[in-house]
C-alpha cells in the first residue's frame, strides 16, 4: 500500500513529466519551426510565436514580474502537493497540472525572456498556445470540477 508521502511523490512526477513534455516540444519547434510552420495537422497547425507576456499576451514586457509570480506560485503548489493536510486526490492532480505548466513556461521566461507558443487551432480563432498552457487549463478545469463536486 502506498503511503501518503509516496502517493504525493507520484503527483510531483506527473508535474515533471509535463515539464519535460513541454520543454521537449518547444525545443523541437525551436529547431525545426521553418519546416513545421503552417503545416495543417487536421485540428491545428504549427506556428511560432514569442509571447513576452502571460496568457493572451497580458502584462507584455513584464518578464521580471511574471518570473517572480511564476516562482511564488510554484513554491505554493509544491507546498500544497507535498505538505498540505486534508487534500483530495483531485486537488493534488489539479495542482500537479498547474505546477507542470507554470514551471514549463517559467523556464522559458527565465532562460529566453519569452514563452514559445506554437499550437494554432484551425477550427476557431484563438490565441496560439503550448503544452504548458494546456496543462494549466486542465488543472483549472479540475479545480472548478472539485469546487462544484464538493461545494466548497
Amino acid at each position: 500500500m502506498l503511503t501518503i508521502k509516496n502517493k504525493r511523490f507520484y503527483f510531483i512526477l506527473l508535474s515533471l513529466l509535463i515539464i519535460l513534455s513541454d520543454q521537449f516540444t518547444k525545443n523541437i519547434i525551436s529547431r525545426y519551426h521553418k519546416e513545421l510552420l503552417n503545416n495543417d495537422l487536421i485540428l491545428f497547425s504549427i506556428d511560432y510565436v514569442k509571447n513576452y507576456g502571460a496568457a493572451f499576451n497580458l502584462l507584455n514586457g513584464n518578464r521580471i514580474f511574471l518570473s517572480i509570480v511564476s516562482l511564488i506560485v510554484s513554491v505554493i503548489l509544491i507546498y500544497f502537493i507535498l505538505i498540505k493536510k486534508n487534500i483530495t486526490n483531485l486537488d493534488l492532480l489539479s495542482y500537479s497540472f498547474i505546477l507542470g505548466g507554470t514551471v514549463g513556461n517559467g523556464i522559458d521566461r527565465l532562460t529566453k525572456g519569452y514563452v514559445l507558443d506554437f499550437i494554432n487551432l484551425n477550427f476557431i480563432n484563438f490565441p496560439v498556445f503550448n503544452i504548458a498552457d494546456i496543462s494549466i487549463n486542465i488543472g483549472l478545469i479540475f479545480i472548478i470540477y472539485s469546487l462544484i463536486k464538493y461545494k466548497q
